[in-house]
């Protein structure tokens, strides 16, 4: 008899990921980020639900390209937090941030961390996790990036700046 509407094999399954819940465990909550850029990161983006600046144009264009509410709401703020100007989605232009969502596909994503990093510019990179090609490639960018990266599982953020190099896994 399932109490929980779910098998005994699905329940198992779950224990497949629990070498990825103890990794990232560390850094819950900020805890562990010795990086005092990061932290505030964490504290004032991701543990945030409510959108800082009301009148935010990159929250309405990602929403506009099918992103949920929440990881809306993150960008915008982090875009607050970390003081940036200009952003873009899904193209090559001078811009602070740089979001690549699903449409731009893996092969292309090495061709934009590149060009990222020749401007300067933070490139955020939706669903790295969607199938195990576009992974492979943000692995590749988070092994050869020279600066901060930050990966919460529904984005990978790959900063360009006066950090040292370092990997977060929250």
């Amino acid at each position: 008899m399932k109490r929980s509407g779910r098998t005994l094999k699905q329940r198992l399954q779950d224990l497949s990921y629990l070498p990825s819940y103890i990794g990232r465990a560390r850094y819950f909550r900020g805890h562990g980020v010795h990086s005092p850029y990061v932290y505030k990161i964490v504290r004032q983006v991701f543990m945030q639900r409510k959108l800082y600046d009301a009148d935010s144009a990159v929250y309405a264009a990602l929403k506009g390209c099918d992103i949920p509410e929440r990881r809306c709401t993150e960008i915008a703020n982090l875009m607050t937090v970390c003081d940036y100007r200009s952003w873009v989605v899904d193209a090559m232009s001078e811009a602070e941030i740089i979001v690549l969502t699903l449409d731009t596909r893996y092969p292309h994503l090495e061709e934009y961390a590149a060009y990222a990093r020749t401007i300067g510019a933070t490139l955020c990179i939706m669903n790295p996790y969607n199938n195990r090609e576009r992974w492979e490639v943000c692995q590749r960018i988070i092994n050869d990036h020279p600066s901060t990266t930050v990966d919460n599982r529904a984005y990978l953020l790959v900063f360009n700046n006066h950090l040292p190099r370092q990997r977060f896994c929250l």
